[in-house]
């Protein structure tokens, strides 16, 4: 499989401890990679190094043939990588239409938008934006809650609503920070169904981090078990979920931490 994402030899320590120890993976375009491990196991602080939100103190991360390891937030997504964090990031106040046109704006069409330039070439530019928008949110399916504002949906649909943000911004690679969390069983199935479509229909590679394990179990491919910062096993996830150890040291674990 063709390699989209390469990190070698991943080192972050804040103050004595090793969050991240020594890690070494590599994810595959157009498939869905499963990051688990027990809490503090450095999931998300691959993620933040990832999207150079943080960086590392040793190592390299590699993103197609560019080596990203420094760059800055604005820089990683501006090179194709998207984040959605546990904690949505929505614009509460605005209906769920804008809020997909804000995301689809470039710094360009803005500063067009607000000279004296902003005649046809900015009503064209909202046009297209407006029916892009409108096709993202029936994707999503939201396409009957076009006029409400963000706060006005429900937690899921929020999270639909985020989603759909991403696939705005063109993202390749989407980094996903517990999707399905909080919310119920119904939409839970919508948001995988979601996610499906947007590898198999949009050619998008997803890597998620995720502790319920039905979630993990039912959409990836492969999986990275972590476990006090270092990788402990990687495979197709029959391989890893069916493993032994895992179950010992993952559910072991996350028993004593309730």
């Amino acid at each position: 499989m063709v390699r989209i994402l390469k990190l070698k030899d991943l080192v972050k320590t804040f103050g004595e401890y090793r969050v991240v120890d020594g890690i070494t993976a590599s994810f595959s375009r157009e498939q869905i990679t499963g990051i688990i491990g027990p809490n503090g196991a450095g999931k998300t602080t691959i993620f933040n190094l990832i999207t150079g939100e943080i960086h590392a103190d040793e190592g390299y991360i590699k993103y197609k043939d560019q080596y990203i390891t420094s760059l800055s937030p604005h820089e990683v997504a501006r090179l194709g990588i998207g984040k959605m964090f546990q904690d949505i990031r929505v614009f509460k106040k605005l209906s769920s239409l804008d809020n997909i046109i804000t995301a689809l704006q470039t710094a360009r069409d803005e500063s067009l938008y607000n000279t004296f330039f902003k005649s046809k070439l900015s009503l064209t530019t909202k046009k297209k934006h407006k029916e892009k928008a409108l096709e993202i949110l029936e994707f999503v399916g939201l396409e009957e809650n076009i006029k409400r504002n963000a706060e006005e949906l429900s937690y899921g649909q929020q999270k639909l609503l985020a989603l759909g943000r991403l696939l705005a911004g063109n993202f390749e690679l989407l980094l996903l920070d517990e999707p399905t969390a909080g919310i119920n069983p119904a939409m839970i199935d919508k948001i995988l169904e979601l996610l499906e479509k947007m590898v198999n229909k949009m050619k998008k590679t997803i890597i998620v981090v995720e502790h319920d394990m039905a979630v993990i179990e039912d959409i990836c491919s492969w999986i990275v078990f972590l476990n006090e910062g270092k990788i402990a096993f990687s495979g197709r996830k029959d391989h890893v979920l069916g493993a032994g150890k895992v179950r010992e040291m993952y559910l072991g674990l996350e028993t004593e931490d309730e």
